[in-house]
């Protein structure tokens, strides 16, 4: 008997279907998280300590009524706080006119502070591109092939760009680099290092503004990300940092370099096995990788029952991870859950390398692995 001709309990029913709408539910809100963002609601929001909707329109010459029901969806999805106060219009019914809204102080962080580590709004500002990809969907699960990350335009790279810069920014220099066995020394007296998977190029800008004495190259295949490192290169007036793009050059010579890193790239590549040698390639006979890359079980029923958010994962894979390394007919199409770090160890050592080590640092959805010849 096939499911549709199974009796429906109607209790399991109304479960299902409330879950079901609120999947739903959490898309349209976070759709209103990305123009809180764009708006600047949430900066206004933080510098105060409650404003009423009226208010909140006023300081960004914006619409009071669709102000007001923006506050509703956050109030209700329980990310503003709200101190009601009604009042009666006739015509109207009881209007919020008066209610103010506040952020707590941990909504501040995520939400709109840049500089703090748990600052979240990067996925939400490459939200539009993202959905946007639903269109070739479709035709990607008929086909198999994918689409790279400049599918996502300019917008998707400053998306992820806004996702890894506040955490690296805090966290890179003074709690990662130090947990490489000797690195921050040789950092200081001058090696060669090798950002693979660059985007932006946030993290290589960092390390080359802390370590001048060491010679920094970034490389990727992103145009729209290599345009926004080029720029902010500029801005830094860094001498020691260079960029460039993977399809049209070739990778630094064999044994050549001290150092290489990439962060959160390597499920995302179309060949991770051919990078991970070309990597190993690279490094000079004492060189280091740190592979910094999504924490992940090995299993499907590991990940649905030990991570809370592996159903936002798997989506984000097939909008996103997956999709960039199926964007090759060839391509191995890891997705975003499927480097964990057995498979990392794995493809490491096929490729030659002899230490293997998991990093003791703590991240919501990172780990962090010392790798060398």
């Amino acid at each position: 008997m096939s499911s549709i001709d199974r009796a429906i309990d109607p209790e399991a029913l109304k479960l299902f279907s409330f879950n079901i709408f609120s999947q739903l539910s959490g898309a349209v809100t976070a759709g209103m998280i990305h123009i809180g963002d764009q708006l600047g609601l949430y900066r206004t929001l933080a510098e105060s300590d409650g404003m009423t909707s009226s208010e909140i329109a006023e300081s960004g010459n914006l619409s009071e009524r669709w102000v007001r029901e923006w506050c509703a969806n956050q109030v209700a999805a329980r990310i503003v706080v709200a101190e009601f106060s009604y009042e009666r219009h006739k015509g109207e019914g009881n209007i919020d006119i008066n209610t103010r809204y506040k952020l707590t102080p941990e909504a501040v962080a995520v939400l709109a502070n840049e500089e703090h580590p748990a600052f979240g709004m990067g996925m939400f500002h490459r939200l539009p591109a993202t959905f946007d990809r639903l269109k070739d969907l479709p035709e990607s699960f008929r086909t198999g092939l994918g689409f790279d990350y400049d599918a996502h335009g300019v917008e998707g790279a400053i998306g992820i760009e806004r996702s890894f810069e506040p955490w690296s920014n805090a966290f890179l220099v003074n709690l990662v680099l130090p947990a490489l066995a000797g690195m921050i020394e040789k950092l200081q007296d001058g090696i060669t290092v090798v950002d693979v998977g660059c985007g932006a190029g946030s993290a290589v800008l960092l390390m080359a503004q802390h370590f001048p004495k060491s010679t920094f190259m970034g490389i990727d295949i992103s145009e729209h990300a290599l345009s926004r490192a080029s720029e902010k290169l500029v801005v830094s007036q860094l001498t020691n940092v260079s960029f460039m793009n993977a399809k049209t050059t070739s990778l630094p010579k064999s044994s050549t370099v001290d150092f290489v890193t990439t962060f959160d790239c390597i499920h995302d590549m179309t060949h991770p096995q051919k990078m991970i040698k070309d990597i190993h390639e690279m490094l000079k006979s004492d060189g280091t990788w740190l592979l910094v890359d999504i924490k992940a079980g090995n299993t499907l029923a590991d990940n649905v029952s030990k991570n809370p958010m592996a159903a936002l994962m798997y989506g984000i894979s097939v909008l996103s991870c997956m999709a960039s390394a199926l964007s090759d007919h060839n391509g191995e199409g890891l997705g975003t859950l499927g480097f964990p770090s057995q498979l990392a160890e794995e493809f490491s050592r096929d490729a030659g390398f002899t230490t293997f080590r998991q990093l003791d640092i703590a991240h919501s959805v990172n780990a962090f692995y010392e790798i060398q010849k």
